[in-house]
């Protein structure tokens, strides 16, 4: 058994704009098995400046896995507790080997055509016009769950923004989540969440920077708006911290990005603790290319949430790989029909 990797950087077709700056290119790895004439690939989806694994002995630990990957995969797996992303790609690849069609990693009704994900649409941060445009286009393609970063610009403005949706649509007919990555201070939350609940939001991601559980375990309290842990998860490499991390905040929402959290197999630990808390969970993905978006989307299907899932389309980048993956009235869809692209590509950089 031999293993590869290689980077490659997604380029955006409009930049991306968060409260952490704007987005231009994601940087990402690609790792390939080949034993006895099979391949398997996944993704290793860095994200600089929010990964946990986002070290200078990164591509070191990389090449420590491909010394050792004869000593196979659970045994791996436990050396890549401080490298969520790597360990997350490994578990891709390894499924992908033993897939007989390279990447039907979770055979379903969903790789089989016949059922899809109902998913949000996401609304990147900008300027007034370019975030109103994107709303538009999010409701015109039959989205009913529309998810807006916010606290770039000032916060009077995207208060307009979700005025006017309310104006249209009720809670009933379009579900709002927003996302602020942390951009409030703790001092000025709790009255931006009572300005929130003015408009039936179903949910806020991350509104104060994560490690301050004091305040955040108040807001969870008396917020208004319920509230989602994002980058609250990340570096919880040990099953105690994470356990201790939910009694102490008691949030309502807990949100999975398997690529930073340490892959599958730490997802069904966050979600078995959802259950015993009763918190409510979904999946999202972190700017992941195709390869990374397809094995979260098989494997979120696996897991039947009914709940609206925060999976990307596929179509943020000009250098994606081509995929089966489409979105068609708000729902993440597989066409079997559709073939994948040449993953040699991904190995020439």
């Amino acid at each position: 058994m031999t293993l590869t990797y290689s980077r490659y950087d997604l380029n955006f077709k409009v930049p991306g704009g968060t409260s952490r700056g704007v987005l231009r290119t994601k940087e990402t790895y690609f790792l390939k098995i080949e034993e006895e004439g099979s391949v398997g690939i996944g993704e290793v989806g860095l994200f600089r400046g929010l990964s946990h694994d986002d070290r200078p002995d990164f591509e070191t630990r990389m090449s420590w896995l491909a010394r050792n990957i004869d000593q196979g995969k659970e045994w791996c797996l436990d050396q890549l507790d401080e490298y969520p992303s790597i360990a997350f790609g490994l578990e891709q690849a390894f499924l992908s080997l033993e897939s007989s069609t390279r990447f039907e990693l979770f055979p379903s009704d969903f790789t089989r055509g016949t059922d899809s994900i109902d998913i949000n649409g996401l609304v990147w941060m900008g300027d007034k016009d370019y975030m109103k445009s994107q709303i538009h286009e999010k409701l015109n393609s039959g989205f009913n769950v529309i998810k807006l970063k916010i606290g770039a610009i000032d916060f009077n403005t995207e208060m307009e923004l979700l005025g006017s949706i309310r104006k249209n649509f009720s809670a009933k007919d379009i579900e709002l989540r927003v996302d602020a990555n942390g951009a409030f201070s703790p001092e000025e939350a709790m009255e931006k969440l009572k300005r929130l609940s003015d408009y039936d939001i179903h949910s806020i991601e991350q509104p104060i920077r994560q490690g301050q559980y004091e305040q955040m375990a108040a807001l969870c309290e008396s917020s208004p708006v319920p509230i989602a842990l994002d980058e609250e998860l990340i570096g919880l490499t040990e099953s105690g911290k994470r356990e201790s991390l939910l009694t102490k905040l008691n949030p309502q929402y807990l949100i999975f990005k398997p690529s930073l959290i340490g892959g599958m197999k730490v997802c069904n630990h966050w979600i078995d603790l959802c259950e015993k808390y009763n918190i409510g969970w979904w999946i999202t993905s972190a700017l992941e290319s195709n390869v990374g978006l397809n094995a979260i989307a098989q494997y979120t299907y696996t897991l039947k949430n009914p709940m609206p899932q925060g999976l990307g389309t596929g179509g943020l980048f000009t250098n994606n790989i081509d995929s089966p993956l489409g979105v068609k009235q708000g729902a993440l869809y597989h066409d079997p029909l559709i073939k994948w692209g040449d993953t040699d590509q991904l190995f020439d950089e």
